[in-house]
């Protein structure tokens, strides 16, 4: 075993102290996303009984090469160290600290529909340390405050968000309502919503930071990729 009072260990002893906040503010959409897969690695290599790792495993496992991986961990202070490798624990911790990882975080869903439905029951969550505080909809006959994960009548929902500091949400409503449940969300306090209501909403809404899913354009956007693959991939003649 590998000690973690390592050079990464004192820096991230450094890292709390100074807090990730300026560094946080350096992160695009992408980088976000490619630490939490390196995440999800280094969490299935340590229950495999690895200890340490190296930026090219990292690379080979998400699909990109060693060279992003070191300029990602750059971002956020992570020394390279191409021979001896990075401590697993360690980066574990470190990235768990950048992306909240060491925190629960609790979600509320409106919309108890298929969508909304199918989103309460995903197992996942919980091993993500996500948790769904309730679920809210506009249908007396879908209200159970009694259930697994509660559903309230949405009209309970500005006074649940305020008194449980709900700051994330997700809206899986019409998209006749969808409008009205942002301005109710961001009104009692949510700062981040996903939409997967099939109308596009204002990315930034009164500094609610807001992302779209739209199921219909996700598959049709594969059925155009997979068509520009095809015709990229017949024989041509140059003229």
């Amino acid at each position: 075993m590998y000690c973690k009072i390592s050079q990464l260990g004192l820096l991230y002893n450094k890292y709390c102290e100074k807090g990730c906040i300026s560094m946080v503010k350096n992160l695009n959409k992408s980088t976000i996303l490619r630490l939490a897969r390196y995440l999800r690695v280094l969490q299935k290599l340590k229950s495999l009984g690895f200890v340490k790792v190296f930026s090219n495993n990292l690379g080979d496992a998400i699909g990109v090469t060693p060279a992003v991986v070191r300029k990602d961990f750059s971002i956020i202070n992570i020394p390279g160290n191409k021979r001896g490798g990075y401590n697993i624990d360690t980066l574990i911790e470190l990235l768990s600290n950048v992306l909240g990882k060491n925190q629960p975080h609790e979600i509320i869903i409106v919309g108890c529909g298929r969508i909304g439905s199918a989103l309460m029951e995903y197992k996942e969550f919980a091993k993500e340390g996500i948790h769904i505080a309730a679920g809210f909809d506009i249908d007396p006959s879908k209200v159970e405050p009694k259930g697994g994960i509660p559903i309230l009548d949405v009209k309970e929902m500005p006074a649940f968000i305020k008194e449980q500091k709900i700051t994330v949400g997700v809206i899986a409503v019409p998209d006749t309502a969808a409008t009205q449940v942002m301005e109710q969300m961001v009104s009692a306090g949510i700062q981040g919503i996903l939409n997967f209501a099939p109308v596009e909403l204002k990315g930034n809404y009164k500094g609610c930071l807001i992302h779209n899913v739209n199921l219909g354009l996700e598959i049709e956007n594969l059925f155009y990729l997979v068509k520009l693959a095809d015709r990229l991939a017949e024989p041509f003649e140059l003229v």
